[in-house]
């Protein structure tokens, strides 16, 4: 026959009770956390890589300016040049002179073209690891709950576990992401982002919008 619990039995229940509401409120309250800090620590590395594609864009057009320009005589050049530095007017260009792009790039127009490509590389990878952030908080409230994180962490090679931190979740993350960008992986995490739309997962218009933000 059934017995009700004793006063000390409920109470431990309770208490347990207490406890267990506690670690879910917990964690729900760090879960902000984990999309703040993987979200930012891409962001970051975004605004990096961004510097020196322009760097390497820009001086890869100003070398074939150089190669497109008429020659002119010694002193007249000199003085133009000094006078009057090459100027990009696009957006966040910085004015480059031929002292400038000649001693980022000594081997010349070459050296130049291939930083381009590797530059545009690597921002391309970060961006996309940011827009794999963005997808990842599927409901767009800046959370990722624990069933978001547990397919975020999968799709990229990680193992989810309820029992660590949010921190420690989120640490991992950034370790991935600065693994996947160092190793130039864009194919694999092409892969998990196929992964988490295969799941329902889509890039939002709230999405879209940030992704545009950060590229401007």
């Amino acid at each position: 026959m059934f017995k009700k619990p004793t006063h000390l039995v409920a109470s431990l229940l309770g208490i347990l009770c207490c406890v267990m509401s506690f670690s879910a409120k917990s964690f729900a309250g760090e879960e902000g956390q984990v999309f703040q800090a993987f979200t930012a620590h891409i962001h970051r590395q975004v605004e990096k890589d961004k510097v020196v594609f322009v760097q390497a864009s820009t001086c890869t057009e100003w070398f074939y300016k150089q190669l497109r320009s008429k020659p002119q005589g010694p002193t007249v050049e000199g003085v133009a040049q000094h006078s009057h530095p090459d100027r990009l007017i696009e957006a966040g260009r910085p004015a480059e002179t031929s002292l400038d792009c000649e001693a980022h790039y000594p081997g010349g127009l070459k050296a130049a073209r291939e930083d381009f490509s590797r530059t545009q590389s690597t921002l391309t990878l970060s961006l996309t690891f940011y827009e794999f952030a963005l997808v990842g908080d599927r409901d767009d409230d800046d959370h990722y709950n624990p069933g978001e994180l547990q397919d975020i962490l999968e799709s990229v090679g990680l193992q989810f576990n309820f029992g660590l931190a949010p921190g420690t979740q989120a640490s991992a993350l950034n370790s991935q992401f600065d693994s996947f960008h160092q190793n130039g992986e864009l194919e694999q995490l092409v892969v998990g982002m196929g992964t988490l739309f295969d799941k329902g997962y889509r890039l939002t218009n709230r999405d879209q919008q940030a992704l545009n933000k950060i590229m401007g």
